[in-house]
């Protein structure tokens, strides 16, 4: 069968369907029509009616935007009000407060402002660290951590379930013999973590009564409501990749004496380096290019080769080149096959701050108390605490639990600790929105506009054949440059 015989019976089969033809362009007014100026004037008048009534959609759809963007602005000031409340409430009603850094950038998860409020607190408050993520880090670079970290605050080295269900669902499988479920409950985040241990002899020996409460408090994503399922043994808060799922407070109690609060993540400064705010600050206050920003910046504390090895990607000279080609990697494209760079760099910010990705940051070489805490005050801390049980805690949760290796793990130059936001007047200035057009509405305005036909201006049947032959010569100047010359 040839290629005629195939077209014809595809214009065969559309006749029965009846599927029309392309409808053919508009002829235009002929030379000889009656009033034909009249009709050109009053389709040059509807055609600038149209473009007023594109201008004033455009003008109402901006307007909208900004009101949108003003109401935003104070709902998300609302939320941080909310959230101090929340945080002072955490502070105020614990014992103990638990504050979770990632393994991975132990310095950069450090909040001074918070520190500084519990030891400055009424009530002869202790602060416990818990170093989480160990599995995502080298374990020789966890070990250095944790000597520098306990020479301020006592530290548990931990390792959160991220696969735990909930109670109802744990329940229903108790009644059936299945084997997976005693593999859950001796994983290494139970068995290899004394940190339960280390809260209920701190229960046992204070002298208040009633249950001990504890609050567990740190930025986004740290593991804060994974850590207190582990040590409940189920799914008990709501926990996910994404950051900020925590939106309010939540009291757990995981032993007969000893009730757990949930937090939200503390707010990060937007005085911090761009690092910092890429791993801590909350997806909600990224503007539209912020995700970009982000990855440059992240790139640019990064060691290149280990991320070309980590991503299987060529090399690449900067941040945009590096998403073109992990668009094309993971098959990312928009329209015509161009990589979407914009859903790259989500992907690659979630990478970095889950817990799948494997990156270390180094010690710093020299230690120094910081000006909030003497030599006092970590002598009373560690007093508060069984070290001895501790050291072996952490010893046998590093030797249980399979970390990852040097080779497979990218470098990145931690920023230093992160500041936070916790004064309610610094919160309230802080501000997404309002005012000004974020950088990319104007182009999102022509796609949110609606769409108003257009009419073409029509042209008689003399304008349409001297832009023919202008066309034909330009096709012949381009075909047959020499015979313009001979002409000359």
């Amino acid at each position: 069968m040839n290629i005629r015989e195939h077209n014809r019976k595809l214009r065969k089969e559309a006749k029965k369907k009846g599927v029309t033809k392309r409808v053919k362009k508009d002829p235009g007014v002929p030379n000889d029509a009656p009033f034909k100026e009249d009709v050109l004037r009053e389709v040059e008048q509807r055609r600038i009616q149209l473009e007023e009534l594109k201008e004033k959609k455009k003008l109402e759809k901006k307007k909208e935007r900004a009101e949108k963007r003003k109401k935003n602005s104070e709902t998300c000031c609302l939320y941080r009000s909310e959230y101090m409340v929340s945080f002072r409430e955490v502070i105020n009603a614990s014992e103990v407060i638990i504050e979770v850094l990632d393994a991975r950038d132990p310095l950069g998860c450090r909040c001074p402002q918070l520190e500084e409020a519990v030891l400055k607190h009424e009530g002869n408050k202790k602060l416990l660290m818990v170093l989480n993520k160990i599995d995502c880090a080298p374990k020789e670079n966890v070990k250095k951590w944790l000597n520098y970290l306990q020479r301020e605050f006592p530290t548990v080295a931990f390792k959160a379930s991220t696969h735990l269900q909930d109670k109802t669902a744990q329940d229903k499988k108790r009644k059936e013999p299945n084997r997976t479920l005693g593999l859950i409950s001796e994983a290494p985040s139970f068995r290899g973590s004394c940190l339960l241990e280390l809260l209920q002899d701190y229960a046992r020996k204070r002298q208040t009564e009633g249950p001990l409460r504890v609050g567990v408090v740190g930025f986004p994503n740290v593991g804060k409501s994974s850590v207190i399922n582990s040590l409940k043994g189920s799914r008990v808060c709501n926990a996910g990749v994404l950051r900020g799922v925590t939106k309010c407070m939540q009291e757990v109690h995981i032993a007969k004496n000893i009730k757990v609060i949930d937090s939200p993540g503390i707010l990060a400064s937007p005085s911090n380096p761009g690092v910092a705010l890429a791993l801590r600050s909350l997806p909600s206050t990224h503007k539209q290019d912020d995700v970009l920003d982000a990855v440059r910046d992240l790139l640019k504390h990064c060691n290149n080769q280990q991320v070309m090895l980590q991503y299987n990607v060529p090399a690449f000279k900067n941040s945009l080149e590096f998403l073109t080609l992990l668009a094309k990697k993971r098959s990312l494209l928009q329209k015509g096959g161009v990589p979407n760079t914009r859903q790259a760099a989500e992907i690659f910010l979630c990478d970095w701050t889950g817990a799948k990705l494997s990156y270390y940051c180094k010690p710093p070489e020299t230690h120094s108390l910081p000006p909030y805490l003497s030599d006092t005050m970590v002598a009373e801390m560690q007093k508060a605490w069984d070290m001895g049980k501790l050291h072996q805690g952490n010893a046998a949760a590093l030797k249980g639990i399979k970390c990852s290796s040097l080779a497979s793990s990218i470098t990145l130059t931690s920023s230093g600790p992160t500041s936070g936001l916790l004064n309610e007047n610094e919160v309230c200035d802080l501000k997404d929105g309002g005012g000004e057009l974020l950088q990319g509405d104007e182009v999102a305005e022509e796609d949110d506009e609606e769409k108003v036909p257009q009419l073409v201006p029509i042209e008689d049947k003399g304008q349409k054949k001297e832009k023919a032959k202008s066309v034909k010569e330009a096709r012949a100047q381009r075909l047959f440059p020499e015979t313009r010359d001979v002409e000359m």
